[in-house]
C-alpha cells in the first residue's frame, strides 16, 4: 500500500469514528427531545389544582325551599370521583348568609356508582343522629344531596343516601331513603326567588 493510500485510509476511517461518536452522542439527546415533547406537560409544582364548576343547593331565603348556587369545586377524573368532590362540596359548610341543609359534622363515606343511573352516597351517622327533625328539614336535607348528584352529572338519574354503610328507612322519620330518588327540582327556588310547586314527599309507611 502507498503511503498515499494508507493517509487517505486513515482519514476515512477517523471521519467514521467521528461519526458514530456523534450519533452516540446527539441522536439520543434529539430523541429524548422529541419524546418530551410529545407527552403532555405537567403541570409546575405548586400549581393550584384544577377546578369546575357546579351547582350547590342551600337552604333559601325564606327557609321553606332550597336555593341553587353556583360554586366552584375541585375537578375529578371521570364520573365517580367527581361525584365524590360534589358531595363533599355539598357537605362542607358555606360561608355566610348561604345555610347549609345538612346536619353539621356529617361526612362522605364511601360513594357508589351502579352502572344504571343510580348513586349510592354513604354518609356517617351524624346526618341522621345529630338531624334537627321535621318532615320538611329533612327533606331540605335529603334533597340538597341529591340534587347536588344528578344535578351535575347527566350520567346519574337518581341517588339512594346510606348511612353508616347500611341502608336505613330515614333520616328523622319523614322521607323514604328505602330507594333511590331521582331529582326533586321542585323544592328548590326559581330564579329571583320565586317559590316553586312542591311534590309530594315521598313518607315513610307508618
Amino acid at each position: 500500500m502507498t503511503r498515499a493510500r494508507a493517509i487517505a485510509w486513515t482519514t476515512l476511517a477517523a471521519a467514521v469514528t467521528a461519526l458514530v461518536v456523534a450519533a452516540f452522542v446527539f441522536v439520543p439527546r434529539w430523541y429524548a427531545q422529541a419524546g418530551e415533547t410529545a407527552a403532555a406537560p405537567e403541570p409546575p409544582a405548586g400549581a393550584p389544582a384544577p377546578k369546575i364548576k357546579a351547582r350547590l343547593f342551600y337552604v333559601s331565603d325564606d327557609g321553606l325551599h332550597l336555593a341553587a348556587v353556583e360554586r366552584e369545586i375541585p375537578f375529578g377524573e371521570g364520573t365517580l370521583e367527581q361525584a365524590q368532590r360534589i358531595v363533599e362540596a355539598q357537605l362542607a359548610r358555606p360561608e355566610p348568609p348561604l345555610l347549609s341543609a345538612i346536619p353539621n359534622g356529617t361526612r362522605l363515606r364511601a360513594i357508589f356508582l351502579d352502572g344504571r343511573g343510580d348513586a349510592f352516597v354513604d354518609l356517617s351517622r351524624e346526618v341522621s343522629t345529630a338531624h334537627s327533625g321535621g318532615t320538611l328539614d329533612e327533606m331540605l336535607t335529603v334533597y340538597s344531596i341529591v340534587n347536588a348528584v344528578t344535578a351535575n352529572l347527566p350520567a346519574v338519574k337518581a341517588v339512594q343516601i346510606l348511612v353508616e354503610g347500611h341502608e336505613v328507612d330515614s333520616l328523622a322519620g319523614h322521607v323514604d331513603l328505602r330507594r333511590p330518588l331521582a331529582a326533586g327540582t321542585a323544592w328548590v327556588q326559581a330564579p329571583g326567588g320565586g317559590a316553586p310547586a312542591a311534590t309530594p314527599t315521598p313518607a315513610v309507611p307508618g
